[in-house]
């Protein structure tokens, strides 16, 4: 069993907005692929189309190869989860996940012995008598996993199929569902807006924005070397400051003139001039003034926020820009109040330099 799946050209309009707009990409056997972004960006309408819920108005759906833009939903080698379980009250666990063996010419034997390894697989065998009132939420997100495995799909689509759990039992099952994709060898493609789900989930994602795909890659990539400001803005935080590129430097990288500052990026830039720079507020050092240490702006203390594993220092470079350091919690954290002066070491390879236009948020 495969499940590639190749979308090429794809576009779907509603009335006067284009809700998916030629998208390109591909979708590899066996991977883990989510699709990331606000509301209104496209990627449940992707999802759908890819789906056969939805029929585009042009491009390609190729699954293992075969176009199946205009195959009926049902003769699609793939199975969709939803947000909302859609499990029959009436039903009992092991009738819910059968439901779809109804339609399939099977002995009773054959039958139970395919939701008896579905169920298996979820962790749910020996509930097959519950009924849904009888589970948890978390509970329930398998069984709905369960009546979409037990029809053997190429494909797995799962519209955020996490987002009515609360947040403690949503982060126990990332892991559960990476786990059993891992598992069971199939490809999955998980739409979310939760940055976090994809980032702990993902083989590779594409983070999307009015209808289009804006970056594509690992985790790592994407939130490492973000390809636009809105990506850097969009996937955690990121402090985007005004800058002016002022020469190129050693290996490839770009001098640049923060306030009064001389920073090295190690990010290739092709001019000089205007320009935006983006760095993680955890790639952010404050350190000893008399250390040394290249890349080292003077900086002082607005306010700090404690969040348990870090505190959030926020500071100011010249009175024209605020951001965020995030100092990790190692039992000892110091104590930094308004007005403070520190030092920020800013590595040069932690700095992305980006068009201007190119870093203001496109959504």
């Amino acid at each position: 069993m495969s499940g590639v799946v190749e979308l090429v050209g794809l576009v779907k309009i509603f009335g006067e907005v284009t809700a998916v707009d030629d998208i390109d990409l591909e979708v590899e056997d066996g991977e883990f692929f989510s699709l990331l972004g606000p509301s209104g960006c496209g990627k449940t309408t992707t999802l759908r189309l890819i789906a056969g819920f939805e029929r585009p108005d042009s491009g390609a759906i190729l699954i293992d190869g075969v176009d199946m833009a205009t195959t009926p939903p049902h003769k699609r080698p793939v199975n969709t989860v939803f947000q909302s379980y859609a499990l029959f009250p009436h039903l009992t666990v092991e009738e819910n996940v059968g439901f779809g063996l109804r339609y399939q010419n099977l002995s009773k034997d054959s039958a139970r012995g395919k939701i008896g390894k579905a169920l298996e697989l979820v962790r749910l065998d020996g509930m097959e008598k519950r009924k849904p009132t009888q589970l948890s939420g978390g509970q329930q997100q398998r069984v709905a996993l369960a009546r979409s495995l037990v029809l053997n799909p190429s494909v797995l689509l799962l519209d955020e199929p996490l987002g009515a759990l609360d947040a403690k039992l949503r982060k126990a099952l990332q892991i559960e569902l990476k786990t059993l994709q891992e598992e069971i060898g199939i490809t999955f493609i998980y739409v979310t807006h939760d940055q976090e789900e994809a980032l702990t989930m993902s083989d590779r994602m594409a983070v999307m924005s009015h209808g289009k795909v804006e970056q594509l890659g690992t985790p790592e990539e994407i939130y490492e070397a973000p390809v636009s400001g809105y990506i850097a803005d969009f996937l955690g935080i990121s402090n985007l400051m005004e800058v002016m590129v002022k020469s190129s430097a050693g290996d490839g990288g770009a001098v640049v003139q923060l306030g009064s500052h001389e920073l090295v990026a190690a990010t290739r830039y092709p001019w000089p001039g205007p320009a935006m720079m983006s760095i993680r507020p955890e790639r952010i050092k404050i350190v000893d003034p008399h250390a040394g240490v290249p890349n080292t702006v003077r900086a002082v203390v607005d306010r700090t926020v404690y969040a348990g594993p870090v505190l959030n220092v926020l500071v100011q470079i010249d009175d024209l820009n605020e951001i965020q350091v995030t100092v990790p919690n190692e039992g000892h954290l110091a104590r930094y109040r308004h007005g403070d002066s520190v030092h920020l070491h800013l590595p040069a390879e932690a700095i992305r330099v980006l068009d201007r236009d190119e870093a203001t948020p496109s959504a």
